[in-house]
C-alpha cells in the first residue's frame, strides 16, 4: 500500500472540500471494501476523507410516512431498526445476509452503495480490466465467468453489482441524497447506477466529488410484505449467485401491487419491471409467477459458464412469490 494523507471531516462541507481539491482523493466511511482494494494496488487514493464522524447516523420518519437513513448509519443499525423492521422487511433480511456481523458493525450505508465489483479480474491488477484499465479487455468473457451477470452486460463488461443492500432499495425506489461544492441534491437509485455500455468504468451517476449523506425510501404499503431472499455457494459469508427482493399487495386472491428487483444477475440491481407487468392485477398462483419470471428473463443473454441462473432466478421467484402468497391468506 502506498503512502497517502489522511483528514478527518468536521462537516459535510468540508468533506467535500478536502475531495474538491484533490480528484485522487476518496470518501472513507468503515473502509470495509475501500482498504481491501488498497491493500491489492487496486484502489491507488493519494487522500482518504475520513466522514464517519459526520452528523448522518440517524434513522428518521418522513412526513409522508416514509423513511430518510443517514449515510453513516451502519449495516447493523440499519438492520436492526424497528422501523425498517416493520416497514421494509425485505431491506432487514438483505442487509442480514451480508457478509459478516463485524463486517456490518463497520460498514455504512453510503459504502454499501458504492461498493465495487468482486470480479476476480477486476481485483487482479495484472489482469486486463475495462473497469479497472478502460480499454483493456473483459477477460471474463472468455474466462472464467460463472456468478457474472445474464441480464444488461455488454461485451465490455459482464461483472455483477455485489450489494444485498441495493437490491432490496431498488425494489422500494429510494433515492439517494449527496452533497456537492454546488449545494445538495439527489438521485432516484434507479438512475443512479450506470449501464454498462462502453464504459463501464462509470459505474454512477454522481457528480465528481459528490458525497452521499442519505438515502431515503418512500412510503410503500405492499413494502411490509416483502422478502429477500439470497442463494449463495455456502451458507454464509458469501455474494449471491442469484438473489431476490419480492414484496406483494395481494386482494381476493390477485395481485393488486408487485415489486421485484434481482440481485447477482447484471452490473446493478436490477428492477424486474417487465415481471411486475405481468403480475400486477393477475391472480397470484405459481404459473403467473412463473410467467412472471419468464418475462423479465426474456432479455437475458446468459454465457455457457452461467446460463444455470436462468433457471435458478425463476425457481427463486415462483418460491419467494408462493410463500408470500401464502402467508397472505393466513
Amino acid at each position: 500500500m502506498r503512502e497517502f494523507d489522511y483528514r478527518r471531516a468536521d462537516d459535510v462541507q468540508g468533506a467535500v472540500a478536502l475531495l474538491d481539491a484533490d480528484p485522487d482523493a476518496r470518501y472513507l466511511g468503515g473502509g470495509t471494501n475501500l482498504v481491501d482494494l488498497m491493500k491489492t494496488g487496486v484502489e491507488r487514493p493519494a487522500r482518504l476523507v475520513d466522514v464517519r464522524q459526520l452528523p448522518l447516523d440517524r434513522i428518521e420518519s418522513t412526513g409522508d410516512g416514509g423513511l430518510r437513513i443517514g449515510a453513516t448509519v451502519t449495516n447493523s443499525d440499519l438492520a436492526a431498526h424497528p422501523e425498517v423492521r416493520r416497514r421494509y422487511p425485505a431491506l432487514t433480511q438483505a442487509v442480514l445476509a451480508g457478509a459478516s456481523g463485524q463486517l456490518r458493525n463497520m460498514a455504512t450505508v453510503g459504502g454499501n452503495l458504492l461498493q465495487r465489483t468482486r470480479c476476480g479480474y477486476f481485483a487482479d491488477v495484472t489482469k486486463p480490466c475495462n473497469k479497472r484499465l478502460p480499454g483493456s479487455g473483459c477477460p471474463a468473457v472468455e474466462g472464467e465467468h460463472h456468478n457474472h451477470a445474464v441480464l444488461g452486460a455488454s461485451e465490455h463488461c459482464i461483472a455483477v453489482h455485489p450489494s444485498d443492500m441495493g437490491v432490496a432499495l431498488t425494489a422500494f425506489d429510494a433515492v439517494v441524497s449527496y452533497q456537492t461544492a454546488d449545494g445538495p441534491s439527489e438521485l432516484p437509485l434507479a438512475d443512479f447506477y450506470l449501464p454498462v455500455g462502453d464504459t463501464p468504468h462509470r459505474e454512477t451517476a454522481l457528480p465528481q466529488g459528490a458525497l452521499i449523506t442519505g438515502v431515503t425510501l418512500p412510503p410503500v404499503p405492499a413494502a411490509a410484505h416483502s422478502r429477500y431472499r439470497k442463494v449463495r455457494e455456502r451458507a454464509s459469508y458469501a455474494f449471491a449467485i442469484g438473489s431476490l427482493a419480492a414484496a406483494l399487495d395481494i386482494s381476493n386472491g390477485v395481485v393488486r401491487e408487485a415489486r421485484l428487483a434481482f440481485g447477482a444477475v447484471a452490473s446493478r440491481p436490477w428492477r424486474a419491471h417487465a415481471a411486475e407487468r405481468v403480475l400486477n392485477g393477475a391472480p397470484a398462483s405459481a404459473d403467473y409467477f412463473a410467467a412472471a419470471a419468464d418475462a423479465e428473463l426474456a432479455a437475458a443473454r446468459p454465457l455457457p459458464g452461467n446460463a444455470y441462473k436462468m433457471t435458478l432466478m425463476r425457481n427463486l421467484v415462483v418460491a419467494v412469490l408462493s410463500e408470500l402468497a401464502e402467508e397472505a391468506v393466513r
